[in-house]
C-alpha cells in the first residue's frame, strides 16, 4: 500500500511471558516521536464509525490496545503528492501497530470487535476545549470517497 505523505507506521513488538505480555507504544527516542501533547483513551462500539475529522496542527498516534479497529486515512490536502490516496489499517489485538496521522489528513476508525475496542491516542497537542483543533466531515456524507460498509467476499 502506498502510504499517504506524512503517515507513518510502527509495528509494536509484543513480549509475552508467563505473567502476560508487554509492548512499548511510543518512545521519545525513536524517529516516529514528534512531541507530547496528551494521551487519551477512547472506546468504539462494534460497527460504529468515529470519523471523519482532521487537525491543522496536531499529529495523532493511534494504538488499539483491545479488540480490533479499521483505521482509515484520506489525503485531501491541496498540493500534496498523495492527494486522493486512501489508507486502510486493521489494527489491534491481532495486529499491534502504531499509526501516525499528520495534520490535514482526514481520518476515522470503525469498531470491528464485539462489544467494543479500546484505542489509545498520543497526540502532539493538548485538547483545547474552548477552541479545538478539530474539523469534522460526516462519515457517510459522500464528501470523502470511502465506503465504511463491511466488505464481504
Amino acid at each position: 500500500m502506498k502510504l499517504i505523505k506524512g503517515v507513518l507506521t510502527k509495528p509494536l513488538k509484543v513480549i509475552p511471558d508467563e505473567r502476560g505480555r508487554l509492548f512499548e507504544m511510543l518512545r521519545c527516542d525513536e524517529p516516529v516521536f514528534r512531541k507530547f501533547g496528551q494521551v487519551y483513551c477512547t472506546t468504539v462500539n462494534y460497527g460504529v464509525v468515529k470519523g471523519w475529522h482532521y487537525h491543522k496542527k496536531q499529529y495523532d498516534n493511534f494504538i488499539c490496545v483491545h479488540g480490533m479497529i479499521k483505521l482509515v486515512a484520506y489525503d485531501s490536502r491541496p498540493g500534496s503528492p498523495t492527494r486522493g490516496v486512501v489508507n486502510e489499517f486493521f489494527i489491534g489485538t491481532h495486529q499491534p501497530l502504531l499509526v501516525q496521522i499528520p495534520p490535514g489528513v482526514l481520518h476515522g476508525f470503525k469498531g470491528l470487535s464485539h462489544p467494543d475496542a479500546t484505542v489509545i491516542n498520543v497526540s502532539t497537542e493538548p485538547y483545547h476545549h474552548a477552541k479545538p483543533d478539530e474539523f469534522r466531515v460526516a462519515p457517510h456524507s459522500g464528501d470523502v470517497p470511502y465506503d465504511w460498509s463491511q466488505k464481504d467476499g
